[in-house]
């Protein structure tokens, strides 16, 4: 029996200058975002011991950590504020003393091209830990007061947006917020800010490093009346649909790795609109856990998720790995 022929596309593989040609997705440092961790106080660097390799920075360690991340041609930043006050409204948020309101000016003095994102929430703010303004719980059910919250979603987003910040993430999951974002800026003056909504939040259990890195857990409850529930794909295009009428910019898919195909059928649904995905701390953390016991290759795996995310559909993706995989594809 004569040899099975090899076929053309086999070929294409069985050299790797050739493999790279016809690469259909190609990670890049410019597509990456790295969250940063910005805590108020002076002169420190914590490690966050469930997320190896980042730390809650105070605002003087800021210009060494920028020049790192423009150094390894990463282009754009998600900003998370711990303040040294917290209060039922999150206060802290909006004043023009907050921790990311000083943290934007020294940023961009260090690196005026970085682009800086501000994640627009209350729960690293308010002493409940929840997103939005709380009326009354029981147990795990929990009741905001949507529409105080989105008044002061907008004075949050307008503060971010004074002091420097180039695009706005509201991540709360209130209902309206969008609109109510857009309209508190363009009011001010700020109407070329574009919005990074969160469309697409799931109520996961891929959160739980940035809750400690953030210092941002819920003090009861959980958020299951305000995020999204995990079975859910058909209700996610219908979120998307609501912030896109509200004049959101830029939509977000979080977790990112284990709902890529949510991330499809939106890419999908709206392909003219830059969509995001964010690879939650807790995906981080398990790749992370599973190479320090050697179960697996953090290099390969890591690279492997990331590019799924983006064969997915994400046009950039929100990922702890940035500076690794920023290093690792020079």
């Amino acid at each position: 029996m004569g040899q099975f022929p090899i076929t053309r596309l086999r070929r294409l593989r069985q050299r790797a200058n050739i493999r790279d040609l016809v690469r259909e997705t190609h990670l890049h440092p410019g597509k990456l975002v790295l969250p940063l961790f910005i805590k108020e106080g002076k002169n420190f660097k914590n490690p966050i011991a469930s997320m190896p390799g980042h730390f809650q920075l105070s605002v003087d360690q800021l210009p060494e950590e920028i020049k790192s991340i423009t150094q390894l041609g990463i282009k754009s930043v998600m900003l998370f504020g711990i303040p040294s006050e917290k209060d039922g409204l999150g206060k802290m948020s909006y004043s023009d003393h907050g921790i990311i309101q000083k943290a934007i000016p020294v940023i961009k003095k260090a690196a005026p091209d970085l682009l800086v994102m501000a994640d627009v929430c209350f729960c690293e703010y308010t002493d409940h830990g929840h997103c939005g303004v709380v009326i009354e719980h029981e147990h795990a059910e929990v009741n905001i007061d949507n529409d105080k919250t989105l008044e002061l979603l907008a004075k949050q987003a307008v503060s971010y947006a004074k002091a420097g910040a180039d695009i706005i993430a509201p991540s709360g999951n209130m209902d309206g917020m969008v609109l109510a974002i857009r309209h508190g800026l363009d009011d001010a003056g700020f109407q070329h800010i574009p919005i990074l909504s969160y469309s697409v939040k799931y109520a996961s259990a891929m959160y739980g490093p940035f809750r400690q890195a953030a210092e941002g857990a819920p003090k009861f409850g959980d958020r299951r009346t305000y995020q999204m529930d995990v079975a859910n794909s058909n209700e996610a295009l219908r979120e998307c649909a609501l912030d896109i009428s509200e004049g959101a910019d830029m939509l977000m898919v979080k977790p990112a790795h284990t709902y890529l195909d949510v991330i499809y059928r939106i890419k999908e649904t709206y392909p003219e609109l830059p969509l995001c995905a964010y690879h939650t701390s807790g995906e981080f953390a398990m790749i992370k856990a599973a190479s320090e016991k050697g179960w697996m290759d953090e290099q390969k795996s890591a690279l492997e998720i990331l590019t799924a995310i983006q064969r997915a559909g994400a046009d950039f993706i929100i990922t702890y790995f940035a500076k690794e995989v920023a290093a690792w594809l020079k």
